[in-house]
């Protein structure tokens, strides 16, 4: 008689240590949600540099980042590296559509805010991705025999190159990353905005790709 009561107690106690273990793994997964966005960013201390490098992309607002940068006198120079767009270009150029890429925006940008035109330094050689950016970028630092350069790019695109520099270069120069002030990004509340939640998930995924060993390449 004894057994009723004794079944309808276990399964209510099973149910509630259930709801709690759910209620833990909702409010786990709100955390690291709220956190996520702020992980990606990094803002390095700034120090005098050989450049002051726009990633590609993001147009208008790394470069603005970078002639602010320039003003206040961290480096002599402004370089901009350029994205494999050849494919574009010529379809394009098949419609007679004039096309202007990310990284002419961004000289355009510099010269229109105080960046003289001989201070402006195009990286010739394409990148399809973050990771060949920073290898252009060691590059054109190792020809000029600098130490390091300020790297400019958007909020949650900073830990990935800070992590794909010291994996592609290590210690050997020093990258100091830094964001642009001017591109909205809510880094508590990302998941609310279509284009910031993309930018998170992207940034996540790149990173681990990264400690993964690239498992993912791009498209060739």
């Amino acid at each position: 008689m004894s057994t009723g009561p004794l079944a309808t107690r276990c399964w209510f106690r099973s149910l509630l240590i259930l709801a709690l273990a759910l209620a833990l793994l909702a409010g786990l997964g709100y955390w690291a949600m709220t956190r996520a966005g702020g992980f990606l960013v990094v803002d390095d201390p700034l120090q005098r540099a050989r450049a002051i490098v726009v990633l590609n992309g993001a147009a208008p607002f790394r470069a603005m980042g970078a002639a602010e940068l320039y003003q206040q006198g961290w480096a002599p120079e402004v370089w901009i590296t350029t994205a494999y767009d050849r494919d574009a270009t010529e379809a394009y150029r098949r419609m007679s559509i004039a096309y202007t890429s990310d990284a002419e925006y961004s000289r355009k940008v510099l010269m229109k805010l105080g960046v003289p035109a001989g201070a402006i330094r195009m990286l010739p050689k394409p990148i399809r991705n973050t990771d060949e950016e920073v290898r252009v970028i060691a590059g054109a630092l190792q020809q000029v025999g600098g130490s390091g350069v300020i790297i400019v790019t958007s909020p949650p695109h900073t830990r990935r190159v800070k992590t794909l520099w010291r994996i592609e270069v290590g210690d050997q120069k020093q990258a100091i990353v830094r964001h642009d002030t001017y591109e909205p990004y809510d880094p508590r509340h990302w998941w609310r905005h279509t284009t910031e939640g993309d930018d998170v998930v992207h940034e996540l995924l790149g990173l681990l790709n990264a400690r993964m060993g690239f498992v993912a390449q791009p498209d060739r």
